[in-house]
């Protein structure tokens, strides 16, 4: 079977954060006897043609490099709003990708395309879908479901979207039903991404009062309540910031607002590799978002036993079950936060029960050939319905 991938995140090289899920399916797929093909966005220093462990990658230009600032990122849809130029440079990215895939298409004949998010690879994979005449899967990851929801124009769009793909899945149960509520008719399938169970393992010695948060350092990730529940806390612990972000300049100014500067300890973007290293010592992940379409941080975390703290929302309820493999709080409760974090910290095991049940339950729902099989389940599904 011949398979060809639509993403805007791709990762740049090995380790690379962006996407990296996307790659992992493609690999795992490749066992499974798939032929992935992905065409991706370029980028300053990316070659136009690649390969990763066997994985074909084309990227594709879409503006002068300066403006080639709409992918990995993580904030295409706020530099679109702001910014004509961003506006502009869309348009650009839309039409080289269609271009793109359609060449790609000529060459490999894909048996179907699978687009990941809706917008922009599903709008894309939509059209290839109407000029190649092969199945479209369509997968929902989160940030694609938000953008349906809050702006008129894509909610028009993701229907049609949905409405012509074969298949549409979703990587959490809440995501599906938001994808429900969007688009009368549409049932997505639960299945979610892999995450690298090579990698992300337990081993060394954890910390007995250090917190984690990983994430973009922007509201949605919620990390402006962990650090007012950290002020309240009775345990005093400390903790490591991993990522980067817009608000990261109001999130320092806040810390130190608190009275936290001694214990907050900014880490910026990290490696997958060095990001396990972090898991492995933490007391506690805490991850503070809402609508989180999945979390796949809370997914790495807990393959690396690290007990979880999250609150009880989105895709996080999927993996993150209440004294089970972790603790879930009402969400946006900052003082029901920080008691589970004094909770956990107080605990004769401080959680590594919670953390080794976690790893047992993500090796089973996450796990690359898991996955892979699932996913080749459900193209064979979409290949048999387009011929019916």
């Amino acid at each position: 079977m011949k398979v060809l991938f639509l993403t805007h995140s791709f990762p740049r090289a090995h380790g690379d954060a962006p996407g990296s899920f996307v790659l992992r399916l493609a690999e795992a797929l490749r066992a499974e006897g798939a032929d992935v093909h992905v065409v991706a966005p370029g980028a300053l220093g990316l070659a136009s043609e690649e390969s990763f462990d066997g994985v074909p990658v084309e990227r594709f230009r879409y503006a002068p490099r300066r403006y080639e600032t709409l992918a990995y990122t993580g904030t295409m849809a706020e530099e679109v709003r702001a910014s004509l130029t961003a506006k502009i440079a869309l348009i650009g990215f839309l039409g080289s990708e269609f271009r793109t895939a359609v060449r790609a298409a000529r060459r490999m004949e894909p048996d179907l395309v699978h687009a990941h998010w809706w917008f922009p690879g599903g709008l894309v994979g939509s059209w290839v879908n109407g000029l190649a005449r092969v199945p479209l899967v369509t997968t929902l990851h989160g940030t694609d479901i938000r953008l349906a929801r809050s702006v008129g124009v894509a909610r028009a769009l993701f229907r049609s979207v949905v409405s012509r793909s074969a298949t549409v899945t979703a990587v959490s149960r809440w995501l599906a039903g938001e994808a429900r509520s969007l688009a009368r008719g549409v049932d997505p399938v639960v299945a979610p991404m892999p995450v690298a169970d090579e990698l992300f393992t337990p081993g060394g010695e954890r910390s007995t009062d250090q917190l984690l948060f990983v994430g973009r350092l922007n509201r949605q990730k919620g990390i402006e309540l962990l650090l007012r529940a950290l002020a309240i806390a009775q345990s005093a612990p400390l903790l490591d910031v991993v990522g980067a972000g817009p608000d990261e300049e109001d999130l320092r100014r806040l810390t130190a607002e608190l009275g936290l500067t001694d214990r907050v300890s900014w880490h910026g973007t990290q490696s997958q590799p060095r990001l396990a290293d972090f898991y492995r010592r933490a007391a506690a992940l805490v991850v503070p978002s809402v609508d989180e379409g999945l979390g796949l941080v809370a997914v790495e975390g807990l393959l690396c036993e690290a007990p979880v703290i999250a609150f009880a929302s989105g895709g996080l309820t999927d993996t993150v079950r209440h004294e089970v493999t972790g603790l879930l709080v009402p969400p946006g409760d900052v003082p029901a936060l920080a008691a589970a974090i004094d909770d956990l910290l107080r605990r004769p095991d401080r959680g590594a029960a919670l953390g080794r049940a976690g790893r047992l339950h993500a090796l089973a729902t996450f796990a690359p050939s898991s996955v892979a099989r699932r996913y080749m389940e459900i193209y064979q599904s979409a290949l048999a319905s387009r011929a019916a």
